[in-house]
């Protein structure tokens, strides 16, 4: 098998590079030219890549303007063992300011590939896709079904991605792996809440505040509740290894009319972070309450609260463990470090085959930490000897999983 990955190496950096080079930023989300070049390259390998185009409501109502998601299919045997989904996603954040090498590039500097999503998560396109080819190098004794499922909505939540797939019924896997780090295996991660709160008073003359109802100091009081609330969540701990503590930000403010009117309307955004421990339902409900009592400070004042997101947390499933151990193996021979199971305190949508019953685990070409690589940042790089142990991981992992 190593050998086989080895032979593919160049046109595995090659297909890694040109979907680097097409921009997919989300936002603003019009990630369909990235899905069609991505298609062609993967005909050109010799697969059929279905095309899944979500319909254009839905993507809009999820803020995004096209999606297409692909699954390409392989069956070895009779197709009887198990379906296994590999599932990275090709939308990236935008590159933003500081970067010294073109995003778009696609450059090699020192044993690192560099560009937008190189490591967050266009890599694992091509770790899967070339573990893939490595097993149809040597199918014997094997038995089951891979599915690469591509997609497009991550860094808005999923929902139009895994879910939408999910939900319409295109795939029905007995497991998932998704795009995660090489040097862990990711067993669960925080879910999140994106809660927006319009406070409204009533406006007046600045000479006479008495007048009016200040939504800023009915905002003041729910602010000053939302930090004693952040230091409370400290003393509050996961059992899940690597998650830490929930937290809370207030990320978004605006509001008011001109310095010398009573603001009658201030708008604030919150970010709640879920561990695998809490509910994201109970989490918002207990939050709103928070919020509306705050208010009360300010008589004549109004509080409104929209959910934004709710993206529940990733938890470990009956059937998980044999996910790690096929992983975990190959993965420490391989590496020759320690490769454990252990939870991360940010979100995927990997999470939406969980909540379908489906046991997963994050493994990929990611690096040791988001920091290392700098993801969602400048200069944002992948180093290919990752690449290389995560794509012979993965294969190994999914011969162990298919054999009969």
């Amino acid at each position: 098998m190593k050998d086989v990955i080895e032979a593919n190496w160049p046109d595995e950096v090659a297909f890694l590079s040109e979907i680097v080079r097409v921009p997919s930023d989300n936002p603003p989300g019009d990630c369909i030219r990235h899905a069609e070049r991505t298609a062609v390259l993967l005909e050109d390998l010799g697969y059929k890549a279905e095309r899944h185009p979500v319909p254009k409501d839905l993507v809009e109502k999820h803020g995004m303007i096209g999606v297409e998601n692909l699954i390409v299919r392989k069956r070895f045997g009779n197709g009887n063992g198990p379906t296994i989904a590999l599932n990275a996603h090709g939308d990236v954040v935008p590159p933003g300011d500081g970067w010294t090498m073109d995003p778009y590039g696609a450059d090699e500097k020192d044993g690192a590939l560099y560009g937008r999503g190189v490591a967050v998560s266009k890599s694992d396109f091509a770790t899967y896709l070339f573990a893939l080819k490595a097993l149809e190098a040597d199918p014997q004794g094997l038995d089951g079904t891979i599915e690469l499922h591509l997609t497009y909505d991550e860094e808005a939540g999923g929902f139009v991605g895994p879910k939408w797939l999910l939900d319409e019924g295109l795939s029905k896997p007995d497991y998932a792996i998704s795009a995660g780090f090489s040097y862990a295996i990711t067993t669960a991660h925080n879910g999140c809440l994106h809660l927006e709160a319009t406070v409204r008073g009533r406006q007046a003359h600045a000479a006479m505040p008495e007048t009016g109802v200040d939504a800023l100091e009915a905002a003041t009081a729910i602010l000053s509740a939302i930090y004693a609330e952040r230091r409370a969540l400290k003393a509050v701990e996961s059992t899940s290894d690597g998650i830490g503590s929930p937290g809370i930000t207030v990320g978004l403010i605006s509001g008011g009319i001109n310095t010398n009117v009573v603001p009658d309307r201030v708008t604030m955004r919150i970010d709640r972070r879920i561990i695998p421990d809490e509910v994201g339902t109970e989490v918002e409900a207990n939050l709103i309450r928070l919020i509306e009592s705050a208010v009360h400070a300010v008589p004549g004042a109004v509080v409104e609260c929209r959910r934004i997101m709710l993206a529940e947390p990733l938890r470990e499933l009956p059937g998980s463990d044999r996910l790690i151990a096929a992983v975990q193996a190959p993965a420490e021979r391989i590496l020759g470090v320690e490769v454990k199971p252990t939870g991360v305190p940010l979100y995927t949508d990997a999470r939406h085959y969980t909540a379908a019953g489906i046991p997963t685990i994050l493994y990929g070409a990611g690096p040791r930490s988001i920091l290392e690589a700098n993801a969602h940042s400048a200069d944002e790089h992948l180093q290919l000897s990752d690449l290389r142990a995560a794509t012979e991981i993965v294969a190994t992992a999914l011969r162990t999983l298919l054999t009969r």
